[in-house]
Order: structure tokens, then sequence, then C-alpha cells
């Protein structure tokens, strides 16, 4: 009896090898499948603040590509909030399925050190997908200001510290300490007056709202081109077309303002590694496109493009600057 039992036990475990050996190549076809019929649906693509900056206009330029070659609409929702988090936590919490992607900036490798409680990982709940551009940030003024230098700053400030105030683009941003890397190297106090992205602090700085403000060269340039508002120095390693007299911070003696911005696309984490690299290589074809290296260059934005684990690694490279920044100017947010 008990050979009997034997026997049919080693049977069943025969056809259950048997099966398994079969079904295996099923499932890997059925893995290659979904890769292969990528995309199926509508993508949503999260932008972390208002309409109308110079993330939102990248990732529309973007998605108007990605719908044009895939044959399926890419629809940019804008969910601003508390520096950027409140969209980037909406896509740590998406289904990891590559329908859900962001385009992330700098600030998000700063945003660590600066707070203790984020509701995401920007390490961990995240998979990079490219590096699209790279940016600077202009130190603006209303054309009617009278504010020429960086001194004309200086001077303002010793004589009279309670009016003058700096715009950023978001607590923590790189407008943010960069700033507040310029008052501790100068000894000058400004007072810090945060908005919901470039755009608003645009608006605020064309009309007369704050005394200077730091903003990205993308959102700045068609009021630089308009003659609505001047430069008085460009943060980065480089000066920009749209105001080549304007000078960087090195040049007028200040260190640590090299940094540059950048505009990133992150995936959630645990999203397929085949569709990482489909939504990577699609972005990164669409920045290799004539048109598209003309518009970042009429954006007054130098063309990226890299993979995702190059982009992993600029992140952990540029987070460890960032934080050494933050604590040189021991910053912190809550």
């Amino acid at each position: 009896m008990s050979d009997i039992k034997s026997s049919f036990r080693r049977t069943l475990m025969l056809r259950a090898a048997a099966l398994l050996a079969c079904g295996l190549p099923a499932i890997a076809m059925a893995a290659g499948a979904t890769a292969d019929t990528f995309p199926s649906r509508p993508i949503r693509l999260v932008v972390p603040f208002p309409a109308g900056g110079g993330t939102d206009t990248l990732a529309r330029l973007v998605g108007k590509n990605m719908s044009e070659q895939w044959g399926q609409p890419v629809i940019v929702e804008n969910i601003a909030g508390a520096s950027g988090q409140v969209g980037m936590a909406a896509v740590a919490r998406a289904e990891p399925d590559g329908y859900t992607i962001v385009l992330g900036i700098t600030s998000f490798l700063q945003a660590p050190v600066l707070y203790k409680n984020l509701p995401y990982d920007i390490y961990t709940d995240f998979r990079p997908l490219t590096v699209v551009a790279y940016n600077s940030n202009l130190w603006l003024v209303p054309t009617d200001s009278p504010l020429k230098t960086l001194d004309d700053l200086i001077a303002l400030a010793k004589n009279d510290p309670n009016k003058v105030s700096y715009g950023s683009y978001g607590s923590g941003s790189s407008s943010h300490l960069h700033a507040e890397r310029f008052k501790r190297q100068t000894g000058i106090e400004m007072v810090h007056v945060p908005y919901k992205g470039a755009a608003p602090l645009i608006a605020d700085i064309l009309g007369g709202h704050v005394t200077v403000g730091l903003a990205d060269v993308s959102t700045s340039a068609a009021h630089i081109k308009g003659g609505k508002a001047r430069v008085l120095a460009v943060d980065g390693n480089a000066r920009v077309a749209i105001a080549p007299d304007a000078p960087q911070m090195k040049e007028l003696g200040y260190e640590g303002f090299e940094s540059n911005g950048w505009f990133g696309f992150l995936a959630p984490a645990k999203t397929p590694e085949p569709i990482v690299q489909k939504l990577s290589a699609e972005l990164n074809r669409i920045i290799r496109t004539p048109d598209m290296q003309n518009t970042l260059e009429i954006l007054n934005l130098r063309p990226g493009g890299t993979t995702p684990d190059e982009t992993a690694a600029i992140m952990q490279r540029e987070g460890k600057s960032w934080e050494a920044m933050v604590r040189d100017i021991n910053l912190t947010l809550d």
C-alpha cells in the first residue's frame, strides 16, 4: 500500500513540475507583453507646482510629444502645495504601473534634510527615469526698481533692513537656500516670502511686492525679453543667453552658488523595470529631437538625457551636496 502511495505522490510531483515548467514561459511572455503593449491607456503626469511655471511648461511639452508618439493621452495634473510635497506624495502612493509619473526638481533633494516628517522618501519611494534639463536661478527685480546690482541690494539692506524682502518659489527650494547663503556671506537681513511655484513669484516680483526674487531662468525669460524684469546676478556655473551681461555669483566673489537646478522624471518605486526602461527611453528620445533641443534652448535650459541608473547616481551625489549646504547655513523648516 505504501508503495502505491509513494508512486502516486511521485506522479503528482512530476505532473506539478511539468505544469510549472510549461507555465514559466507563459508567465515570462505575459510580463513581456505588458511592457510591449505599454501604454494602453492615458498616462498621468503630475506637476507638483501651479500651472504656468517652468516645470509646468516643460511637462506639457514632453507630454505632448509622448502622446503623439504613443497614441495615448498624457494628462498633466498640477498638484501644488507644501513646496511640492503634496504632489510628490500623491505619486509615491500611486499604483506602480507606469501610468503615473512626476516631473520633480532640485528641491526634492534638499527636502530630506530640511523637513523631519516628509510624507515620502525621495530615494526609496521613487524610481528615477531621466534628467530632462538643467536650469539656473536668476536674481530679479522689476525694471523700474532702483536696484541695478547686488551691491545696491546689500546697501539697501544695511541702510533699512526692515524694508527688504526676497521671494523664492518655495521654502526649501534652491532659490530659498541660495538667498539664505547670500545673507550669511554678506551679513544682511532680508525677509523671506515663499511662493507656491515660480509663476506666482514672478507676478509679485513684477508688481513690486518683494524687493528681489530668485526665479528659474525658464519662467523668467519671457519677462526679461519683454523688458519687464532685470537680472542682477545668475546662480549656476554659466551665464545665461537671455541676460548675457548679468554676472555669475562666482564672478562677483560669492562662493557656493555654482550648483544648477534640474528637471527630472520619476515613477513610483516598484514600477516594473521593463516599463521604467521604456519610459526612460521615450523621454530621452524626446529630449534628443531637434524640436525639443530648440525648445530647451529657447527656454534657456541645457538638455539632459540620462538613464535611470545615471539619474539615481546624480540624485545621490547632489543630495549630499545640498545637505552640506543646508547644514552650512543652519537651516531647518520644521
